[in-house]
């Protein structure tokens, strides 16, 4: 796998053309210091600067590897793409190259969550599951800025997480039976909208027993 590096890289720059060098190496290394000794020597990096580009150690390698899948997601399903379907093929479409792009790496991928399990770490997975959610979200249209900005990621992280633990021993052809979960997950994420929907529209058509009350003892106003 060619690597091109600007002549004098950033330590971000780095750190992204590292990732999925890592990557292939963490399969049977881990995130470790052998995965990034060999990444570094296959990119023709310093071993002392590979390791200023993640200060956080294995944390930030698997850090770094699912940014490069957001960063590949959207290359390959821009908004513009993704306009012309509607918005539960937009989130389907979205997860599912999620999983053509992790699926390659399942080994890895095993490792990354069981690192991401720790005690320790779960805050962290927090905050990079809700990025995923986030940048799924955003390359679907969504615009929100009230409570359903929140839940919408909340209940997308949920699905994807579930999603990703049924891909690491999916043995099926073409990964149907993880596609088949999404799909199921899916439908109930849209049951739950549109009952939320109907819910909120009932609210508003409800006579309200307040202003009822007041136009009884107030009849001018």
């Amino acid at each position: 796998m060619a690597v091109l590096l600007p002549a004098d890289p950033t330590l971000d720059e780095i750190r992204a053309a590292l990732a999925p060098l890592i990557v292939q190496n963490a399969a049977f290394d881990g995130f470790g210091e052998a995965a990034l000794r060999d990444a570094a020597g296959r990119a023709g990096v310093d071993p002392d600067v590979a390791r200023l580009a993640f200060p956080g150690g294995a944390r930030d390698m698997v850090d770094a590897w699912f940014a490069d899948v957001d960063a590949a997601m959207a290359a390959q399903w821009p908004a513009e793409r993704l306009a012309a379907l509607k918005i539960r093929e937009r989130i389907t479409t979205l997860v599912e190259a999620r999983i053509d792009l992790l699926a390659p790496n399942r080994e890895a991928l095993r490792r990354a969550l069981a690192l991401l399990a720790l005690p320790t770490n779960v805050p962290f997975a927090a905050k990079l599951g809700w990025r995923a959610a986030d940048a799924m979200w955003r390359l679907a249209g969504d615009t929100a800025t009230d409570y359903n900005h929140y839940s919408k990621r909340a209940i997308l992280g949920s699905v994807y997480g579930a999603t990703m633990a049924v891909l690491l021993n999916d043995e099926s052809e073409g990964l149907a039976d993880t596609r088949a979960f999404l799909a199921r997950r899916i439908d109930g994420v849209m049951r739950f909208e549109s009952w939320k929907h109907r819910r909120a529209a009932r609210s508003i058509e409800r006579p309200s027993l307040a202003r009822f009350v007041g136009r009884l003892r107030y009849p001018g106003r």
